[in-house]
């Protein structure tokens, strides 16, 4: 298990009903994307659990197909929404505490692109953190499951570069016991996104898109990887870092307003400031670009108990002096969620054999071109248990095979070299502002001249460190996104390009995969169960 947010660790549990599972963590294991998670988790339960009564599944599903702007895999979103309910029923069983109302139901809340309240939160506003410590306490309750955290994955090990060639588990890196060949029967990918290669982020550090470089090299396939979702609501301070400031704070009333005090998304979107996060994203872009500056404004005086609803956020916006029941806070949108991903079946299987993925990382179809708040825990936990029960599958069905001989043969580069913290800086920096919100295809060819030049003196180098790997994965992965993008002559969901203002009719996924100069195509998945 390469990750341990909320899809490595569900997945951990699965699998250890079939064998041993190595979960490794990144970082320390509290540190995850997913216990920064601010919004909750989607799900459509009972009435008397706290939904709406005119809520429904079709509904859940119907409002994913929205958000998705016509590139979700419809037998993805079902599967997710229909499996939803009864992951999160079995969070309650595991005790995570949702909030609850006077009533004693759970405290359904809203968020953009939802037509009802069907978000579950913990605290307001620490779900994330809440959903990490359950499931890390699950499975540290499994005598088959060892967690080695501040652990690297540097590659899947592979008998060859022939297509097809199996995953025979990892190459790690931990500060204590140095390199390490981990051998697996299965190795499911749960490494989360890439938000790192933009300057700026939500992501926590360790988000520099390891999951997709692996897969990449590994031989795997790779999709619709110009979609990146930007989050509409960031605070934005000179010099503090882009605190979230999470959508169910709209949910609960807050609206954005421009330098004039003025609301501006009412005539947007029918949904207002609940649009979904793209269309909020652009809108606020668009305002800025009218009345000039950097930002617009959060305005949530109007929210109820607001320091007792979201007291994470209170406790942000108090450090820099923002009282939310008298003050609005300046907003920026930032780099938030990865929408494409590693390709994978309805199974969580790649064409890598053996080589499963969940998560953030992957691409199953499920967010089509913009993902609906909340559904990527949602997502998590759905999938991470579907690729822990096919691990778990594989490793009943063992043949008692060993380890294959690999053999690893890299040349040492000659090639000049390049300051490592520069070239981080550098790609994040181009990032930003050349593969932004806001896209052209003049900016695009540039950026990958830039990533090019980058990669041509570091890609080819050998580094004995964490820094050097993680930033050969920004290279690769912010080349594949910017290819992508400059492909994808189109304006989709997360993806907009000025000088292709319209959706092209019909929809396809583009697929990248190593060795191969440009994209292949498929269609979108409607009733037919998809396949990689």
């Amino acid at each position: 298990m390469i990750g341990a947010g909320v899809a490595g660790l569900r997945a951990a549990v699965s699998a250890s009903e079939g064998g041993d599972v190595i979960v490794l963590a990144k970082g320390p294991i509290e540190q995850s994307a997913t216990a920064w998670a601010q919004g909750g988790v989607a799900g459509v339960l009972a009435s008397d659990e706290g939904a709406e009564p005119h809520d429904s599944v079709a509904a859940h599903l119907a409002d994913t197909l929205e958000a998705g702007a016509g590139l979700c895999d419809a037998p993805a979103a079902r599967l997710v929404v229909e499996r939803g309910p009864a992951r999160v029923r079995e969070l309650i069983d595991w005790g995570i505490g949702f909030d609850r109302g006077a009533d004693g139901r759970f405290e359904a809340g809203r968020e953009g692109g939802h037509s009802s309240r069907r978000i579950y939160h913990v605290g307001g506003d620490a779900t994330g953190a809440a959903l990490q410590r359950t499931l890390a306490e699950r499975v540290g309750a499994l005598s088959n499951v060892r967690v080695f955290d501040r652990c690297f994955a540097l590659d899947v090990v592979t008998p060859s570069n022939a297509e097809g060639a199996p995953a025979l588990g990892a190459i790690t890196h931990h500060p204590r016991y140095g390199l390490q060949m981990i051998w697996a029967r299965t190795t499911i990918l749960a490494s989360g996104g890439a938000g790192q290669a933009f300057r700026e982020t939500t992501n926590p550090p360790g988000a520099t898109g390891d999951g997709w470089a692996l897969a990449y090299r590994a031989g795997a396939t790779l999709q619709d990887m110009a979609f990146v979702q930007f989050h509409p609501t960031v605070l934005y301070l000179p010099g503090a870092s882009r605190s979230l400031i999470s959508e169910a704070v709209r949910g609960e009333g807050a609206v954005l307003r421009d330098d004039a005090g003025n609301r501006f998304m009412e005539g947007v979107h029918e949904l207002a400031d609940l649009a979904p996060r793209d269309v909020v994203s652009r809108a606020i872009v668009d305002q800025i670009a009218r009345q000039g500056g950097k930002h617009v404004w959060l305005d949530a005086r109007g929210v109820e108990r607001f320091v007792e609803r979201f007291p994470s956020i209170a406790g942000v916006l108090d450090r820099f002096g923002i009282d939310p029941s008298k003050d609005m806070a300046p907003v920026h949108p930032a780099a938030h969620y990865t929408i494409g991903g590693v390709r994978t079946d309805l199974e969580g299987r790649t064409d890598v054999p053996n080589l499963l993925a969940a998560g953030e990382v992957a691409s199953t179809g499920l967010h089509g071109a913009n993902r609906l708040a909340s559904n990527s825990l949602l997502e998590g936990l759905v999938f991470g248990a579907i690729t822990g029960d096919v691990a778990a599958d594989a490793a009943r069905e063992a043949n008692g095979r060993g380890p294959s001989k690999v053999v690893s043969d890299i040349p040492i580069s000659d090639h000049g070299e390049l300051d490592l913290d520069d070239v981080r800086s550098s790609v994040r920096s181009a990032m930003w502002r050349n593969v932004g919100l806001v896209r052209t295809g003049a900016k695009l060819a540039d950026v990958n001249e830039m990533l090019d030049f980058w990669g041509k003196y570091t890609l080819d180098k050998i580094f004995e460190s964490p820094e050097g790997w993680e930033a050969q994965n920004m290279l690769l992965v912010g080349a594949l996104i910017a290819r992508s993008a400059a492909w994808r002559e189109e304006s989709r969901g997360a993806h907009l390009r000025t000088d292709f203002a319209d959706a092209s009719d019909p929809a396809s996924h583009d697929l990248w995969r190593r060795g191969r100069a440009g994209p292949t195509t498929v269609g979108v998945e409607s009733d037919a169960e998809a396949s990689v």
